[in-house]
């Protein structure tokens, strides 16, 4: 790829601007492959902005790349991104927003396609608001967390790839639990909601998954001890040994650290819009502390190994539905620009590209990108809650399944009936 220079367009001609905000995901190669060849197609020019709003905030034109039909052939197979990206927040300071809108005037681009999570999309809308008419702005959404605000059953690109690959990496480590008898915890990636957890664990199986929307249904705002938490963990291991199943996978969704009381959790730092980085939260080590303690309470020795997963799936090759997927959003965000329609976010509804004004998609009380959370009122979720491995009140009450955990602990029904209250 030569890099862009910036000039001056005639009225006739369009110039799209292409950059990438937030963490990586399976077929940001994609939109930015159909995005270029669609807009070429139409006599347009596509400049790649390099690294997200990073260097337009501090007005560096230079790095930039000229993009067209050799430069982005076949790097819809391909994983990360070609434009590279980053968490730049030009929303923060007044200053690198009026950088960033003067940045894309000097490079000629009156056409703006991001391509992002929630945070780059509340960026792309406030430099389209900045720009004024000057510009029209596209945001595709992207993200393996699937937390952006698309109708119901739509996900967003990356999901489903991310949760395939998770799956897998699931299904192995449940072998290997089988194989050595021992117990996996692992804490899978998803900022606030659980979809990429859930549906990893559901589609390998797992013995148990914990959501952080579970939790904010019990308790609400309300903020929970590490010991809760645990003790979740600890049943469903005594039930699965008490069922002659003395191995497993326990998954946690990175989400749950939000529900946890901050006096019990080391100091996180935030990351440039201000989230917790629960990445560098070591929740499974904390949890898998807890579980030894009840275990050996229960008399039960165990081998307990701490996983985290979640940088593994950002960046492996899409599949085919991604890469179908990321095909249409690019083009059709090309297509929806040129036809007069801006300050939009893109999706595919019905094997058709739908529109959905900024305006639409924001949390009026925050003013930003509302999060779409699991929905735990769902046949869905219930039917894979039902197939993990949970100790429930009824069981203390069941007569076979409370002699089975009573034989497979060191503690009476009281003492279990106490501890599991």
């Amino acid at each position: 790829m030569s890099k862009a220079e910036p000039r001056s367009q005639s009225k006739s001609t369009a110039t799209f601007g292409l950059l990438v905000g937030g963490g990586p995901a399976p077929g940001i190669n994609g939109v930015i492959s159909s995005a270029t060849l669609a807009a070429r197609k139409n006599g347009s020019r596509v400049i790649g902005l390099l690294q997200g709003f990073e260097w337009l905030m501090q007005g560096d034109i230079e790095h930039v790349v000229e993009l067209d039909a050799d430069s982005v052939s076949r790097i819809h197979e391909q994983g990360g991104s070609i434009l590279r990206t980053s968490r730049a927040n030009p929303t923060r300071d007044p200053a690198h927003l009026a950088r960033v809108v003067e940045s894309l005037h000097k490079l000629g681009i009156d056409h703006l396609i991001s391509i992002g999570g929630d945070d780059t999309c509340f960026s792309a809308k406030t430099v389209a608001e900045a720009a004024g008419d000057a510009l029209c702005v596209a945001h595709v959404p992207k993200t393996i967390d699937n937390d952006l605000p698309l109708p119901e059953g739509v996900p967003t690109f990356g999901f489903e790839t991310a949760r395939a690959t998770a799956a897998q990496i699931l299904t192995t480590l449940f072998e290997d639990a089988r194989t050595s008898k021992r117990w996996f915890i692992v804490t899978l990636m998803g900022r606030n909601a659980g979809h990429l957890a859930l549906g990893a664990a559901h589609s390998a199986g797992s013995t148990l998954a914990i959501v952080a929307e579970e939790i904010a249904k019990e308790v609400g705002d309300e903020k929970i001890g590490l010991d809760r938490l645990a003790k979740m963990v600890e049943g469903a291991m005594l039930k699965s040994t008490a069922l002659g199943h003395p191995h497993g996978v326990i998954v946690l969704a990175e989400g749950l650290g939000e529900c946890l009381d901050p006096r019990e959790l080391p100091d996180l730092p935030l990351d440039e819009h201000g989230h917790l980085r629960l990445a560098e939260l070591p929740l499974g080590h904390l949890i898998r502390e807890r579980v030894r303690e009840g275990l050996d309470a229960h008399g039960i020795s165990a081998t307990i190994i701490v996983k985290d997963i979640g940088y593994e799936l950002r960046c492996v090759a899409p599949n085919a539905f991604d890469q179908d997927y990321t095909r249409d959003l690019g083009a059709g965000a090309v297509a929806t620009l040129l036809s007069g329609t801006s300050d939009v976010m893109i999706t595919r509804q019905n094997q058709g590209i739908v529109a959905l004004p900024f305006s639409e998609i924001l949390d009026p009380a925050t003013g930003k990108t509302r999060i779409r959370m699991l929905d735990i009122e769902t046949q869905s979720y219930a039917n894979s809650k039902a197939l993990q491995t949970r100790l429930e009140s009824g069981d203390l009450e069941d007569v076979g399944m409370r002699e089975a955990l009573v034989a497979a602990s060191n503690l009476d029904l009281d003492a279990l009936r106490k501890r599991f209250a």
